[in-house]
């Protein structure tokens, strides 16, 4: 068991006035497996073992994954899959690796004339992961970021600068040179809310249905005790550590290996239902335990920035969609629980019924994962 570390497949385009374009698209190799959750990173040393028919092989696999989730269009042209050329490239370790991995990288370049006009990506049905659609324009990373679920259009990036002759949103002053034409207010904030709600929709689907893990925690602390305060405590309490981390591994100033995060995080699922079974009734050190695993946890929601190239104010308003949407989806666990159990008012009886086997079925799962994660 791993804490949400498999990213989405990030596209990333690269244009300049000039009519140069790229694409680039970068997959982890673990994404192949029926359960990639299970499988390590393939680290360096991993893939300087593998023959050279395994190595096309996982290329193979990149071109087929790529071709089944991906198509994108300029202008006006018909929808198509570009003529990607796939190789291998390395990436620094982070955090949830302490040697460099290896991905599998997509590349494609093309020259664009002046009448390209925009540029657009869609997920297409069979996509096996979301898609992050970022951009640069003449190095400089654009604010808006879409992240695409299967069968969705990202917005049309305006391509209407290339002409060879001016940078984007430049006009020439008094001196003839060119300075930067700021952009309206009203489209900084679409294009803050566009991002903002792709990364809530993103934070929400990594709690439910995707974080198992997360559901299960989530489920040990509404299990102690029904009542709001308690609830609201821990959850709050849960939410601000998990914040910190996330916010701080993202911006590369914490880091800390998987092979230490993930057993904790395992462990902190047993340790809050075993709790709940031995020791019943809200204590305010509940709150000390609840914020130290939630620091933990931040680390394992870190894996799903990993991946993506944003400029710094779209990395802050992604972190703050992204903890709204895990709110979210956690306050619509708590809300299905407490909605499938409200019926029960008897505390005994609920106590019997829902939390001593709940907390055991938990504690169990939570003890399994933390001996796999340490074991195997």
């Amino acid at each position: 068991m791993i804490a949400h570390p498999i990213p989405d497949i990030p596209i990333l385009g690269s244009f300049y006035t000039d009519g140069n374009a790229s694409i680039l698209v970068e997959i982890d190799t673990r994404s192949f497996a029926e359960d990639p959750e299970s499988v390590p990173f393939l680290t360096q040393s991993s893939f300087n073992e593998l023959s050279s028919q395994q190595k096309e092989d996982l290329l193979r696999k990149g071109k087929v994954m790529i071709s089944e989730a991906l198509e994108i269009k300029f202008g006006h042209r018909d929808w198509h899959l570009p003529n990607f050329v796939f190789s291998f490239t390395e990436k620094n370790a982070t955090e949830l690796s302490e040697e460099n991995i290896v991905v599998i990288r997509a590349s494609h370049q093309e020259f664009l004339p002046s009448n390209s006009a925009f540029y657009q990506i869609r997920a297409k049905k069979e996509a096996a992961y979301d898609l992050v659609f970022s951009n640069l324009i003449n190095d400089k990373p654009q604010r808006r970021v879409n992240v695409l679920f299967p069968e969705e259009e990202s917005f049309q990036l305006d391509l209407s600068f290339i002409d060879g002759k001016r940078m984007p949103k430049e006009e020439p002053n008094l001196n003839g040179s060119t300075q930067p034409k700021q952009e309206s207010i009203e489209k900084r904030r679409s294009d803050a809310r566009s991002t903002f709600l792709s990364f809530c929709r993103q934070g929400f689907v990594h709690v439910l249905p995707l974080g198992l893990d997360h559901i299960l925690f989530v489920l040990g602390l509404f299990f102690l005790s029904r009542k709001w305060k308690p609830i609201l405590y821990q959850v709050s309490v849960f939410t601000i550590a998990h914040t910190i981390t996330l916010g701080l591994a993202t911006l590369d100033l914490i880091s800390a290996p998987s092979h230490v995060v993930e057993p904790i995080i395992a462990a902190s699922i047993a340790m809050v239902a075993i709790e709940n079974i031995f020791f019943p009734g809200y204590r305010h050190t509940r709150l000390f335990v609840v914020f130290f695993f939630g620091l933990i946890h931040g680390l394992g929601f870190a894996g799903a920035f990993s991946a993506f190239n944003l400029e710094p104010t779209s990395l802050v308003i992604g972190l703050l969609g992204f903890n709204v949407g895990v709110e979210l989806g956690q306050l619509a666990v708590i809300s299905i629980v407490f909605i499938s159990t409200f019926w029960l008012k008897d505390e005994f009886s609920y106590r019997k019924l829902v939390v001593i086997p709940g907390s055991s079925l938990i504690a169990l799962m939570g003890i399994y994962w933390t001996i796999e994660r340490v074991f195997f």
